[in-house]
């Protein structure tokens, strides 16, 4: 498994990561209808142009370079950060990890939450925050297995007034 940052200006692989993040979310029973949040999953390019965007690819191809993209993570290297979410002043958070259905259980998302974790050590960062949605069960153990603790004074729940969808999203956080 090869991981790199991602440039917004790879369109069409932001394209198809935006679609694997889409696809692993919509994949998760109990996962929330909500075409706005979703416009925001499949959104990688924009997501690159204010925060940190990694991707996993599977292995590598013919020519040694990266093969198949299998799934991406958001960074949010700090509190100001536009895309950060309840993060502490001396904190990192990461955002919207999906790895395509297909390529689950193969160590991707543990990778990627990995590059994170060592990411945010390197930027001096005193912990690192996740929020989930409750349904997200695999994913709570795996940040479990990984140190992350719920910190349930970092959950919330969000709802669209408009519509009326009600998201409960959990936290968690591991020290640094």
């Amino acid at each position: 498994m090869i991981l790199r940052v991602i440039d917004p200006s790879e369109a069409e692989l932001c394209a198809r990561l935006g679609q694997l993040v889409l696809a692993a979310y919509v994949a998760l029973p109990g996962h929330p209808a909500d075409p706005d949040y979703d416009r925001e999953l499949v959104d990688v390019a924009g997501r690159a142009r204010v925060a940190v965007v990694v991707a996993a690819f599977a292995g590598a191809d013919h020519l040694g370079g990266a093969g198949a993209p299998i799934g991406c993570v958001t960074y949010v290297p700090d509190h100001a950060n536009p895309l950060a979410e309840r993060v502490e002043a001396d904190g990192a958070s990461f955002r919207m990890l999906g790895i395509d259905p297909s390529a689950q259980r193969t160590g991707a998302g543990r990778a990627l939450t990995t590059w994170c974790i060592d990411r945010a050590t390197a930027d001096g960062k005193r912990t690192l925050a996740i929020h989930s949605g409750a349904w997200m069960t695999n994913a709570h153990r795996l940040y479990a297995e990984l140190g992350f603790v719920r910190e349930r004074a970092n959950d919330w729940v969000f709802v669209d007034e408009p519509t009326g969808l009600r998201v409960e999203l959990w936290g968690f956080i591991r020290l640094l």
